[in-house]
């Protein structure tokens, strides 16, 4: 257990060094997105009765969570080739499995420092998110959970610093903006419809969506996000023991 703290609190002092600047950062585009359709569209839109802004919210949510969850990578890798810590700390009696958790932990806690922040933008917006569903929370931190595992994979995989921003590009942008943060699925062709309900992100969205707008809630996407944030994990602690080979 001590093992574990131990590399939680390593990652909370390094976020506590620039915590105002990543909060700022956490802000900066879920408050374009909402100025630009909060203010811009106005009543100009609605989506199944609600205003676009309302609508997008817990998009914005799911998207931001996943990426401050995954912006994890970028920390380890930065500790992989530059700092060289990550060298020393798998020289150290810690498990590849306390690791590990306590990196998904830290991504965890960035992800949710992401909600928090939007959900006091949304004041300004005169929209209340309900942060006390059991529903949104148990939704944001398996959202959280599988982009911090995947973070950690991503991270093992690459062989240069620089490669990251490529995976990024690839992988976290399209569906940032494929996965239904911004309009609803329906709208898509059949067939892109099929590839885009297997990314993790759709059923986060779904998710986090039906536990702030009262829709019914797609329990089966829930089990969905428990068995990718299973799989993802087992899959990070392998990469991470690989990685001492």
């Amino acid at each position: 257990m001590k093992p574990l703290i131990a590399i939680v609190f390593r990652e909370m002092l390094i976020l506590k060094r620039r915590f105002i600047k990543q909060l700022l950062s956490f802000s900066v585009s879920p408050l374009l997105f909402l100025i630009t359709f909060g203010w811009g569209l106005r009543d100009k839109l609605s989506i199944k009765g609600l205003p676009y802004v309302v609508f997008i919210l817990p998009g914005l949510i799911a998207m931001s969570s996943m990426r401050q969850s995954f912006a994890l990578s970028t920390e380890i890798n930065i500790s992989r080739f530059y700092w060289k810590t990550f060298d020393e700390i798998q020289s150290t009696p810690i498990t590849d499995l306390s690791y590990t958790t306590g990196e998904v932990i830290s991504g965890v806690i960035r992800g949710w420092l992401a909600t928090l922040v939007i959900v006091v933008i949304s004041l300004i917006f005169r929209v209340v998110i309900p942060i006390n569903n059991i529903l949104f929370i148990l939704s944001v931190s398996l959202n959280a959970f599988i982009f911090s595992s995947m973070a950690i994979i991503t991270s093992m995989v690459v062989k240069a610093h620089a490669d990251q921003g490529m995976l990024n590009n690839f992988v976290i942008t399209p569906m940032a903006f494929l996965c239904g943060t911004f309009f609803p699925l329906k709208y898509y062709p059949f067939w892109v419809r099929q590839i885009v309900y297997l990314l993790p992100l759709t059923h986060s969205t779904r998710a986090i969506r039906a536990s702030v707008l009262g829709y019914p809630f797609p329990y089966y996407s829930l089990f969905y996000m428990v068995a990718f944030a299973c799989i993802s994990f087992i899959i990070a602690v392998r990469v991470i023991r690989k990685s001492k080979d």
